[in-house]
């Protein structure tokens, strides 16, 4: 009797202290939950606001293009007016000289002050000429610049950019692609990033641009003047996802970026390429490989 007693006794605390155990991990538990779901509500706002404001600057610049192309056809339409009044300014001039040339006809000097005004509207006309070529140039840099600010805008929309390992690990994630990283040296030498090989010819890194060769079935394109992060598409006929050629760092004489292949594709470019430029063909008997990003 008092051995059961004393056993019950001993049994009670024990079942006490597991329950006091389980209470705390589920108590753990839940404030961990509470914790994911709160750094997941913050990122998701963090992201909406990121996209809403790339929206809002994509709006902006399209507004911009608008009102410089709108510029652009007021100055061309004053020069046509000008051109005009330069041209029957000439016709009157050569009609004079023709009436004097003729024979028989009176010979009659011109006044001084006539002369000179004609000289001094021809002066004006090829002067604001001179200012309007200038300002054409100037607003065909603007519009480039900005076009190039759109496409920038887009791809981040997209975000098919990674600027660095850990976004191009994070769009590895995504499963859309297979990426490949490579470090290129300044060479003749190709090499193998994937389905294609590149080859860089030159950097430049005050302009932070650089001059790239690829060989794609045996074709080799050149790609000059191509902007840091800006993306290099290469289709294929019979593929209607190209592959992408990003470069994310440039230095002296040597660049590195990746390659990003459609992850259903099974064979390397096959068929016919849109290149910017097709050079002879070239071979490399042995070309160094990159292997996919993991």
């Amino acid at each position: 009797m008092e051995e059961n007693q004393e056993q019950g006794q001993a049994e009670a605390p024990r079942g006490s202290s597991c329950w006091f155990h389980m209470n705390r991990w589920g108590a753990a538990a839940i404030i961990l939950l509470l914790v994911l779901a709160g750094l997941a509500l913050s990122y998701a706002h963090r992201q909406g606001a990121m996209i809403n404001h790339l929206a809002s600057n994509q709006a902006d610049l399209n507004a911009t293009i608008g009102q410089i192309q709108s510029e652009l056809n007021t100055i061309a339409t004053k020069l046509n007016e000008m051109s005009a009044a330069q041209t029957a300014a000439a016709s009157a001039a050569n009609g004079r000289t023709a009436a004097s040339a003729q024979p028989g006809a009176r010979r009659v000097s011109a006044q001084p002050s006539d002369a000179g005004r004609l000289r001094q509207m021809q002066a004006r006309l090829e002067q604001q000429q001179k200012q309007l070529k200038e300002t054409q140039d100037d607003v065909a840099k603007t519009r480039s610049d900005l076009e190039g600010s759109l496409n920038s805008t887009r791809d981040e929309l997209n975000g098919s950019i990674a600027k660095t390992h850990e976004e191009l690990v994070a769009l590895q994630n995504r499963g859309e692609r297979n990426y490949y990283e490579f470090d290129l040296a300044k060479s003749k030498r190709f090499l193998r990033s994937g389905p294609i090989m590149l080859s860089l010819r030159k950097t430049d890194i005050k302009h932070q641009h650089l001059d790239l060769a690829m060989i794609v079935n045996d074709n080799e394109l050149s790609k000059k003047n191509v902007n840091l992060y800006e993306p290099v598409w290469v289709y294929d006929t019979s593929d209607p996802m190209p592959v992408q050629v990003v470069v994310n760092q440039i230095g002296s004489d040597r660049v590195h970026g990746y390659v990003g292949v459609p992850k259903y594709r099974q064979v390397n470019l096959a068929g016919g390429v849109t290149p910017v430029s097709v050079l002879t063909p070239a071979s490399n008997s042995n070309p160094t490989t990159t292997a996919p990003l993991q």
